[in-house]
């Protein structure tokens, strides 16, 4: 069975695992070492960040195109998910987290939004734990934001909404009577 490369229109939102959401500006031809090589031609504006991915190296680095309504669904459905703390060490968990993020999937960085969300009321977070959550959520967001149409600061409220309404749910059971 051959697999059907991946295919791109400039003007798509596409997302690359490593740094989010980024839009197709051009398809370019270029010659590298002899060989002629069909480039997408990737802009991340939040980085200022402008990436060339070989169109038939797309599909294996894992470039997709925004994630399905169903697949936004469940990523939100996850952040009002009870949150789930390990008790391994802090570097072995960050690196659990890191992985989630950069592997592009958007319920695996809910579940990180989710696990590292802290409300006013909760313990303060390190300055990691905080960095780990930024990204995570900022990832989340810009996906939100080009599937809705919205901007990302809006996406992020929206987010960070749903995060108060369920941590108001998981934490009322802490309360001592």
């Amino acid at each position: 069975m051959a697999a059907k490369a991946l295919s791109f229109d400039v003007g798509d939102y596409v997302v690359y695992p490593k740094h989010g959401v980024g839009r197709v500006i051009e398809l370019q031809k270029q010659e590298i070492a002899g060989m002629q090589l069909e480039l997408y031609v990737l802009r991340f504006e939040k980085e200022k960040m402008t990436l060339r991915v070989p169109t038939n190296k797309a599909e294996s680095v894992g470039m997709r195109k925004l994630s399905s309504d169903k697949t936004l669904r469940e990523a939100l459905e996850t952040l009002k998910g009870k949150p789930r703390v390990k008790r391994t060490m802090w570097s072995r968990r960050a690196q659990e987290y890191e992985a989630k993020i950069n592997s592009g999937d958007l319920v695996s960085i809910a579940e990180v939004v989710r696990d590292l969300f802290r409300a006013e009321d909760q313990p303060e977070q390190s300055y990691s734990e905080r960095q780990i959550f930024e990204a995570a959520a900022s990832r989340l967001a810009r996906e939100l934001a080009a599937m809705e149409q919205i901007d990302e600061p809006a996406a992020l409220v929206k987010i960070v909404e749903i995060l108060k309404i369920a941590a108001a749910v998981w934490n009322k059971d802490k309360v001592p009577a």
